[in-house]
């Protein structure tokens, strides 16, 4: 899940199996009382449904764990300022550099790489609601500056930032990055 609407979708998925007042956050679902076998196997379907999956394997878990607490970072405005490996250390518990060799095996890229094309979907997100310069968008991410911003914004998308705009944002969905 990357947003409020992933949960509120998945809280609607427990709703309809009769499960109340779940505490469901951004990657994560604690119940009162675990589900039967029959409404789990409903929950996965649902989430299948949705295009989301539980995730049970440790190794996954963390590195799901970790995708959401770069999410965190790049959405953060306070925590942006901070570097990302002492983020994710704070927040996992585990060091920087288990996580990212983990991440790389797992995912196949690595953490760095994620962590940008995070940067720069959080980039296109501020650019196609307008009305903000872009030094105060690069401000907002993170950025050192926006000519920063700019090269890296190309280096991804193969667009410049006024050309994304002229295009009419095209983005595509952050659980695809």
């Amino acid at each position: 899940m990357v947003c409020e609407r992933c949960v509120a979708a998945v809280k609607a998925v427990l709703a309809s199996l009769g499960v109340e007042n779940p505490a469901v956050d951004i990657g994560t679902v604690e119940l009162a009382a675990p589900l039967s076998d029959s409404a789990l196997a409903s929950f996965d379907a649902g989430l299948r449904e949705l295009g989301f999956a539980r995730v049970s394997d440790p190794a996954a878990d963390l590195v799901e764990r970790a995708k959401i607490a770069v999410m965190h970072h790049v959405r953060n405005e306070a925590e942006c300022r901070f570097k990302l490996s002492a983020c994710i250390e704070k927040q996992l518990g585990v060091s920087y550099d288990a996580v990212s060799r983990l991440f790389s095996q797992v995912e196949g890229r690595t953490i760095e790489k994620y962590h940008i094309a995070q940067k720069v979907e959080r980039v296109k997100e501020l650019l196609s609601y307008g009305g903000r310069s872009l030094d105060e968008i690069a401000d907002i991410a993170g950025y050192s500056s926006a000519a920063h911003l700019s090269r890296q914004f190309k280096t991804v998308t193969g667009l410049t930032p006024s050309a994304f705009v002229k295009l009419g944002c095209p983005r595509k969905p952050l659980d695809k990055v």
